[in-house]
Order: structure tokens, then C-alpha cells, then sequence
């Protein structure tokens, strides 16, 4: 069975909660992820966007084969800026996304005592980031067409163009003001020996849409 990811607006401060949008909170070690992007010729570094992080704790009754890390903290990050209605200096389209365009980190344990949020700001101090959504989690069909963890992925193409790939994380269009294209689906996708082994940093992403 799959994991289907619901989100809802709270009132409540989600500092090191699992959560959608809002800033992540992340080790003192662990740098915000950035990707190289270029304009008018130059050459400069740009925040990827950061899309959730997920307390490992709250998907563990979901997941009775132990697929996923049972403790800890997942971080996701990529380039989805264009698809929030805002301006990005990237294009990432139908297809595999270059590899740095997602990023996805990973901590063994949770310290609410060292953890600290990285709040981006503009050059006016207002904040860069989408309202936090507090995430909760209940099982599915691996094939549901929603957001959510583990299955597999709904479009027939990411099946066949990905082959031998497990489906870590599917991104559905309309979630969280996300808009991919025509009912599109974002799905971040691991080799099977990569998952397996918790090698996180090996992520890769596959867009498509009706």
C-alpha cells in the first residue's frame, strides 16, 4: 500500500513537524540547497524551493515492510517555482529533470534543541516561502492518483520511461497551489538498489501530464 500525503491549514507552530511549504527546519550542518542558474550571461546561485519535510515517527504506522526510515527527518527541495505562478530562473518541463533541479536530504534524528528554521527573505524582508500545511498521512492504493508516498506511479509513461525505479515521492497537479500543466503529476523516483540503501542524494525527477 501506498501513502497518501493530506494537508490542511492549523494555527499551531509546526517547528520541526512534518509539513508542506513554510521553511524547513533543518540541522545546524545541513545548508539550504541552492542550483546554478543564469542570466543575461551571468552565472549565480538560487534556492531551490522547498516543497516538505516529513517526520519519519508519523509515517512509520503506514509502513509495515519498513520501505522508508522509521526515524528521522526527510527534507524535499526543487525547482517548482514556475508552477507556484512566480518567477524562476529555470525551466523544468515535461520529462527527467536535470538532476540538481531536486534535491532530497535526509536526518538519522530529530533535535528540537539544535534544529533551526531557514526563513528566505526578500530583498524587502518578507518572506520567499509559501504558508506552512500541516501534513498527516493515511494509507492508499499504490496506484491512487493523489499525492503521496511509496506505490507506484500513476502515468503509464513515468512506468515505462523510469522502468526499474521506485516511486519515492508523487506530486499531484493542484496540490498546494501547485499547477503542472494539464492534471500533470511531479514523481521523485530512486533506483531500486539507491532506495534500498538509503541514498538519498540519488533522487530523480519525471514530470508528465494528460
Amino acid at each position: 500500500m501506498a501513502i497518501k500525503i493530506n494537508l490542511e491549514a492549523v494555527d499551531t507552530e509546526l517547528f520541526c513537524c512534518s509539513k508542506w511549504w513554510g521553511d524547513p527546519d533543518l540541522p545546524a550542518d545541513m545548508e539550504y540547497p541552492m542550483a546554478e542558474a543564469e542570466e543575461d550571461g551571468e552565472t549565480f546561485s538560487y534556492p531551490l524551493t522547498f516543497v516538505c519535510q516529513i517526520d519519519c515517527e508519523d509515517i512509520a504506522p503506514f509502513d509495515p515492510e519498513g520501505l522508508l526510515p522509521h526515524q528521522g527527518m526527510f527534507y524535499i527541495f526543487a525547482g517548482l517555482d514556475e508552477y507556484l505562478d512566480m518567477d524562476s530562473p529555470w525551466h523544468n518541463g515535461i520529462g527527467e529533470w536535470e538532476r540538481k533541479q531536486v534535491v532530497v536530504k535526509y536526518t538519522k534524528a530529530i533535535n528540537f534543541e539544535t534544529f533551526r528554521s531557514a526563513i528566505l527573505v526578500d530583498d524587502e524582508d518578507q518572506p520567499l516561502t509559501q504558508p506552512a500545511l500541516k501534513m498527516t498521512f493515511e494509507k492508499c492504493l499504490d496506484n491512487a492518483d493523489c499525492t503521496k508516498l511509496l506505490g507506484f506511479p500513476f502515468f503509464e509513461e513515468v512506468r515505462q520511461e523510469m522502468e526499474g525505479h521506485v516511486n519515492f515521492l508523487q506530486i499531484d497537479s493542484d496540490t498546494a497551489g501547485l499547477r503542472f500543466y494539464d492534471e500533470g503529476m511531479l514523481n521523485l523516483l530512486y533506483t531500486k538498489a539507491d532506495f534500498e540503501k538509503g541514498n538519498w542524494k540519488k533522487v530523480k525527477a519525471y514530470m508528465t501530464s494528460l
